[in-house]
């Protein structure tokens, strides 16, 4: 397995758990909008190494899911501002850019300290 991108979370918008409700979660880096940085989870600006593509896994701690689409900002906001929507809705076409689509799974629980990685098996 190769590690493509890993990040802990370092701190919880006191919202996050509304946008859990629709089945989605949003990671920023230290420079989220005010309004916005109720609703992510605070992660560091890290690096992705290599491509982020379908088929991939998302891992969260140690729970598994597969990416099933990839919106084409997904990455550049990931990797310059510690920024992606994750989807939990399988689908296969990505329709937002900034947004990270996963299998229809539930979303675990995210805590400070969670780490999360996108590997290629």
């Amino acid at each position: 397995m190769n590690i493509i991108y890993e990040n802990k979370v370092k701190a919880l918008g006191d919202c996050v758990k509304e946008f859990q409700d629709a089945n989605m979660f949003i990671l920023f880096g230290d420079n989220a909008p005010e309004e916005l940085r109720d609703y992510c989870y605070s992660v560091s600006v890290n690096p992705i190494h290599g491509k982020i593509a379908a088929g991939q896994i998302l891992k969260i701690d140690d729970h598994e899911y597969e990416i099933t689409a990839v919106g084409e900002e997904a990455p550049v906001t990931l990797a310059g501002l510690g920024h992606c929507t994750v989807n939990f809705n399988g689908e296969i076409a990505a329709e937002l850019p900034g947004t990270l689509y996963v299998e229809n799974k539930p979303i675990p629980d995210i805590q400070i300290g969670t780490i999360i990685q996108i590997i290629e098996p």
